[in-house]
């Protein structure tokens, strides 16, 4: 989600270390690559201040199947608060249907639980690593992240200087913006440290556990070969994916970003299913004047089976910033038999 924010900017003092680390010293900085540095870097600086938001949520889930009939459909609305020093995500409605009371608080409860055993993790790899003497995880993100922070920027791409291509001038939400085409390289590779730290931090821990059972489970010989066709697969994708990013040239702020496979003929399996397209996008706006927060993030696939084609779309959109510290009431809405609960 954050892989703009071109302009013309001039000076390589742009550039964050994380970004420096990337380059080869021989290589050359131009000035798209630098716009891009800078827009990476206040990407990240976006990320972290999102920690000090609640917000609501709508989310929605929707497959469609030969000549576009509904298969099935779910719309779910949420509401976030912090509790305990955690942001909890806490449902109102499945469906149009209130939930009840001790449903509600039940599933908070799972919630803040998976979340502590989150944190308790990322903890412990921090720990071990100190121990090591290794340095903290460079671009990592910061372990009181939100998880709907983290989920809104599912696509943690890098720096990539020369990957860079300036496509032109247009208008987000009424800004002047500039249309910046990333052609990535490394996008789909978990071979470096910064990818594997993000990709934990999202895992619930049970599930990271059940995960590693299988994978004693496994001959190393096994390992090896599905470690060969991921690492050719992620190549593969990387071949085949473009990105499109939308960057404010005044704040280097990414506004939006789109991401697009051309080519998924090489997935397994391609003569049981085929994948027509796959397409993602997530969308900053305005809840306050100058400030920017995500709106919505948006992801669509198309797939042909024997029985014809099927259409996948999944979004979630994201309303009502307020302050973190701005003690919020949960209110479902009533039905007979049904109080109204609240924090």
């Amino acid at each position: 989600m954050r892989r703009s924010k071109t302009c013309l900017a001039i000076l390589a003092l742009v550039l964050c270390p994380a970004a420096a680390g990337a380059q080869s010293p021989e290589s050359k900085t131009t000035d798209l690559d630098a716009f891009m540095a800078r827009a990476l870097q206040r990407r990240d600086i976006d990320r972290k201040t999102l920690e000090d938001y609640v917000l609501d949520e709508v989310e929605e889930f929707e497959v469609l199947g030969p000549g576009r009939a509904p298969f099935t459909r779910m719309r779910r609305k949420y509401t976030w608060y912090v509790r305990d020093g955690y942001h909890v995500r806490s449902p109102l409605e499945f469906d149009g249907v209130p939930i009840p009371e001790a449903d509600r608080r039940a599933y908070e409860d799972r919630w803040l639980k998976a979340e502590q055993r989150r944190r308790a993790s990322r903890s412990e790899r921090e720990a071990k690593r100190a121990a090591e003497g290794k340095p903290p995880v460079l671009g990592a993100p910061s372990i009181n992240e939100p998880r709907f922070v983290s989920e809104s920027y599912f696509m943690d791409f890098k720096f990539e200087p020369g990957n860079y291509y300036l496509a032109g001038k247009d208008t987000v939400d009424g800004t002047a913006v500039l249309k910046i085409d990333y052609l990535p390289t490394r996008l789909f590779s978990d071979n470096d440290e910064e990818r594997r730290a993000a990709r934990e931090e999202r895992d619930d821990s049970r599930r990271e556990e059940r995960r590693e059972e299988r994978r004693d489970a496994r001959s190393e010989q096994q390992r090896r070969r599905e470690k060969e066709i991921e690492a050719d697969i992620d190549r593969k994708m990387n071949k085949s994916s473009q990105v499109a990013l939308w960057v404010d040239p005044t704040s280097h702020q990414i506004v939006k970003y789109t991401f697009d496979n051309v080519w998924l003929d090489f997935l397994p399996a391609g003569w049981i299913v085929r994948i027509d397209d796959l397409r993602a996008s997530m969308q900053m706006g305005q809840p306050f004047p100058g400030v920017w927060l995500p709106r919505g993030v948006s992801i669509h696939a198309g797939v042909t089976i024997a029985l014809g084609s099927i259409e996948v779309q999944y979004t979630r959109a994201f309303s009502n910033y307020r302050r973190a510290d701005v003690s919020s009431k949960v209110s479902v809405p009533k039905r007979p038999g049904l109080k109204e609960g609240g924090r």
